[in-house]
């Protein structure tokens, strides 16, 4: 399944952007080392901190004065167990609508904010089942808690960890989801292992994330909104896959795709004109939802 998402500015909305050279700079001097994992960890837990506790709705941007934009739209719709309470606006699909979750399954929630998929997760499993949701932003474990105890769980919990070195015991995991997170992690083969690890036999994955085709140009990479955005941490879309087959997954497949179209008005904010225009021949981003088993 493949569809086309524009997106235009802070929840889909269309928004007016002044361009100025300093307004360029400024975004020039808002810069990331890709390389540098620890201050990438740093940028995403502040960023992600201010959206859970300002209740942020409009998607990965977290930041007052730079640009914010939604993956997600509207597909939330319908989803039962949906808690708009736990709905940050922080996604790019929802791998619990492909993820096969069965009654009583154990799931695995990588990155669960304030819970959006981890409730959907815990409908599908029921009561008999688990649902475990980790996160190493210590205001969205917060958040979730207190969702999941107004809501009267008690076999949903929500652990405070970091996804490539994940505080769950080997092989206790039917199914792992994420929504919109891996792309943020700067040692993605790490924390694959890691999903590896923790799967029973015979378990899988269904993550939602952000691909890029072709390369994505340096200044855009470098940029510390479009990390916390979920866009310049993306991977070259067939790398992503591959690093899941290497880590030990089999059938590893894209099972539903988006692309992603970001107007010009949020990239110039950060970028040149030629550095847009370098950006579009790259190939563009993806939404896509991947599927893979442990099967030894």
């Amino acid at each position: 399944m493949h569809e086309e998402i524009k997106i235009a500015g802070c929840c889909n909305q269309a928004t007016t952007v002044e361009r100025t050279s300093s307004s360029v700079d400024e975004a020039r001097e808002n810069r990331i080392d890709p390389t540098d994992g620890e201050q990438i960890k740093q940028l995403v837990k502040e960023r992600y901190g201010h959206a859970a506790t300002q209740g942020t709705g409009c998607g990965c941007g977290t930041d007052s004065n730079e640009p914010e934009f939604s993956f997600v739209g509207t597909e939330y719709e319908g989803q039962e167990g949906y808690v708009a309470e736990a709905d940050l606006g922080l996604g790019c699909g929802v791998p619990t609508e492909l993820a096969d979750i069965k009654p009583g399954d154990t799931v695995l929630d990588l990155g669960s904010g304030a819970g959006i998929d981890a409730f959907i997760a815990r409908n599908e499993t029921g009561e008999e089942g688990e649902v475990i949701g980790v996160d190493f932003t210590p205001e969205m474990i917060q958040k979730a808690t207190e969702n999941a105890t107004k809501l009267g769980f008690d076999n949903v919990r929500f652990l405070e960890g970091d996804i490539e070195n994940l505080p769950i015991d080997d092989e206790s995991v039917d199914v792992i989801i994420s929504n919109c997170v891996l792309n943020l992690v700067p040692r993605k083969k790490k924390a694959f292992s890691q999903m590896y690890r923790v799967l029973k036999t015979g378990g899988h994955f269904t993550v939602s994330d952000i691909v890029v085709e072709g390369d994505l140009p340096d200044p855009l990479r470098e940029s510390a909104a479009l990390y916390a955005g979920c866009v310049s941490g993306a991977s070259e879309r067939e790398d992503y896959l591959q690093l899941l087959r290497e880590a030990g997954f089999d059938e590893v497949s894209v099972v539903r795709e988006h692309t992603i179209n970001i107007a010009d008005e949020i990239l110039l904010e950060m970028a040149t004109e030629q550095e847009v225009a370098v950006f579009r021949e790259s190939g563009g981003l993806s939404s896509v939802t991947v599927t893979g088993f442990r099967r030894d």
